[in-house]
């Protein structure tokens, strides 16, 4: 029994490690794997060669093989399993999955969570990065906000295109057509080029521009709070304690009273 927690212990360790070597690869590879799915997903919305459309599946659905191990890995690993199985990253997890594990020729309606793969990658956005942990909060707030722009656009395209394509081939032709319509939509330019003709891809508009102008200006609103805080501290390490942030005017550490130095002039 010691040595089956021991085991547990260790690979939820390394699922949630960006510092040991066995831990980044272990990570960059997930990461790697999800934006290779994505793309081969996009890739399976374009005319391609029996041949080349046949391998693509394959690799795709090899992919989808290993996330299943590895959700099941982290369930299993998990310390306490029912707050995991419901914690938000899981349930993602479990939809991207559902397509694959269960099929879509019964249950049809199950394609639009494919698309959803993208936000597998929310984990890797909570203080940290696949590049290890963020140094700054700016930087945090940043790559979040980014993240969120990329997967909006990502999700919604897929999804507007999977209700469109068979209705309105002719404007959704490729996933790049969707694309171009999302950020069209989201950027508030609506060249009108474009449009959805389902009630199903117009009520996914709806919520695509609605996602957009609450989730984007909420992270923006973020960043500027970081940025008017910042100009009531100081940044200096100190030498006696190791704190980095100090009053504006202080003189000395408020934890160890250590002399801070000279203060910086001010223009």
């Amino acid at each position: 029994m010691p040595v089956i927690a021991t085991v547990q212990s260790t690979l939820a360790g390394y699922f949630d490690d960006f510092e040991t070597p066995v831990g980044r690869v272990l990570n960059f590879g997930i990461t790697g794997l999800i934006l290779l799915s994505c793309g081969l997903f996009v890739a399976q919305t374009y005319a391609l060669p029996p041949l080349v459309q046949q391998w693509v599946g394959w690799i795709d659905n090899g992919i989808f093989g290993f996330f299943t191990i590895e959700y099941l890995l982290r369930w299993w690993a998990a310390p306490r399993r029912l707050k995991h199985f419901f914690s938000l990253s899981s349930l993602i997890d479990l939809a991207v999955l559902l397509p694959f594990v269960v099929g879509t020729s019964t249950f049809g309606f199950l394609r639009i969570f494919r698309w959803m793969r993208i936000l597998r990658l929310i984990r890797f956005f909570e203080q940290r990065t696949i590049l290890g942990y963020f140094s700054q909060d700016e930087s945090a707030i940043v790559a979040r906000i980014l993240f969120t722009i990329f997967a909006i656009i990502f999700v919604y395209s897929g999804l507007i295109y999977q209700v469109e394509h068979r209705v309105n081939a002719a404007q959704f032709g490729t996933f790049l057509d969707a694309v171009y319509y999302v950020v069209s939509s989201i950027s508030t330019a609506g060249f009108g080029d474009i449009t959805p003709v389902s009630q199903l891809g117009r009520l996914l508009s709806i919520l695509m521009m609605m996602t957009g102008l609450l989730l984007i200006p909420w992270q923006l609103s973020g960043l500027f709070r970081r940025g008017v805080a910042d100009r009531e501290w100081r940044q200096v390490v100190c030498g006696g304690c190791g704190l980095a942030r100090h009053d504006a005017d202080a003189k000395h550490c408020k934890v160890c009273g250590t002399a801070l130095g000279e203060l910086p002039d001010r223009a």
